[in-house]
């Protein structure tokens, strides 16, 4: 069977999905919802890099709810505009059309979302019949699906750590690298990542699908963070760091089981590699790693983009992948709210050509 999809923003992770959805064997593209006034009126090929596929961009969002579609793969931005990517979502899940997203990461575990935001989509789940699944690379898989999957290896657990550790130079970001997580402005400003509880919202969901996956009760999830400043002046290509602003960030987000952190997510992001020598460092510029204490003791890494140009992009290709390959398992899914528990055997089909 073929699903008709919309793809829906695209941005750093939308125009690979867009990409993918337009290549997959199992999907049929039909509409494409833009913000930017430059690509509406484009056709949906020329915007991702393949050819003419006669789906023309357009910034009409009643018309794109008007088509006749399956399924909406949403990448839409919610730094600062969290209501109205919320609301899109339920217009969307209201018009009987089934949706797939990387955006609002804390939706990879609905039970841990916040509540009157998971009661709107869940009414909107209701009014229209249809399903949501949101994932991507971390979170939605390198902090929670590969440890629950490396878990049935283990008689006993004693810890589990899920590590991103990457060079985010390159990341084509400028917004969310300077004014969302707080590079280039002096230590101690109020960066939106790192204000009290935003961290435990972003990947606290993340912690508590490991510890409900295993059967374990958290007496709280914490979070923490330090920042390194650079000791010089550089350039990236989203522009210039200063000296004496931040230039690396090293956060956790902590399950605490009887008063100590035993599921543990931790991101070392450094925008260049000899930034904070003395943290965690990974293979290369861009490794996820899952080391799990116990019988038997494990690590496993995985590095993306280890033979490309930029491993921010393979991040990203990703991380549209994981929910694009998802659509057709969410189109044939009960009603309702989803997580990576609920859809198991998510496989890329058609990937291998």
């Amino acid at each position: 069977m073929t699903y008709r999809v919309i793809q829906w923003a695209t941005g750093n992770v939308g125009v690979h999905a867009l990409r993918g959805i337009a290549q997959h064997p199992e999907l049929e593209l039909v509409g494409l919802c833009v913000h930017s006034e430059k690509k509406a009126g484009r056709d949906a090929g020329e915007l991702c890099g393949i050819g003419e596929t006669g789906v023309v961009a357009t910034h009409d969002t009643d018309a794109v709810l008007a088509l006749d579609a399956d399924c909406v793969s949403y990448m839409g931005a919610t730094d600062f505009r969290l209501n109205d990517a919320i609301e899109d979502m339920c217009r969307i899940l209201a018009s009987g059309k089934n949706l797939v997203t990387t955006s609002f990461v804390p939706l990879v575990y609905p039970p841990a979302v916040i509540p009157q935001i998971r009661e709107r989509l869940e009414s909107a789940c209701r009014d229209g019949g249809t399903t949501l699944f949101c994932s991507g690379i971390d979170p939605g898989f390198s902090p929670d699906a590969l440890p629950i999957a490396l878990s049935s290896l283990s008689e006993r657990i004693e810890s589990i750590r899920a590590q991103e550790i990457f060079n985010y130079a390159t990341y084509d970001q400028a917004e969310t690298l300077f004014e969302v997580m707080g590079f280039g402005k002096p230590p101690g400003h109020p960066a939106p990542l790192l204000l009290p509880g935003a961290l435990t919202m972003g990947w606290g969901p993340s912690v508590r699908m490991v510890a409900d996956a295993l059967g374990v009760t958290l007496d709280e999830v914490r979070q923490l963070h330090e920042v390194v400043v650079a000791d010089a002046p550089f350039e990236i290509p989203a522009g210039k760091i200063d000296a004496g602003t931040v230039a690396g960030l090293r956060f956790e987000v902590q399950g605490i089981v009887a008063g100590e952190p035993r599921i543990v997510i931790e991101h070392v992001t450094r925008l260049r590699d000899d930034i904070a020598p003395h943290w965690p460092r990974g293979n290369g510029p861009g490794t996820y790693r899952v080391v799990i204490e116990g019988m038997p003791s494990m690590r496993c890494d995985l590095d993306i983009g280890f033979r490309s140009d930029d491993h921010n992009v393979d991040g990203c290709v990703a991380s549209a992948m994981r929910v694009v390959n998802a659509i057709p398992q969410v189109c044939r899914a009960e009603p309702g709210l989803k997580s990576w528990l609920d859809l198991p055997g998510i496989a890329g089909r058609g990937a291998l050509r």
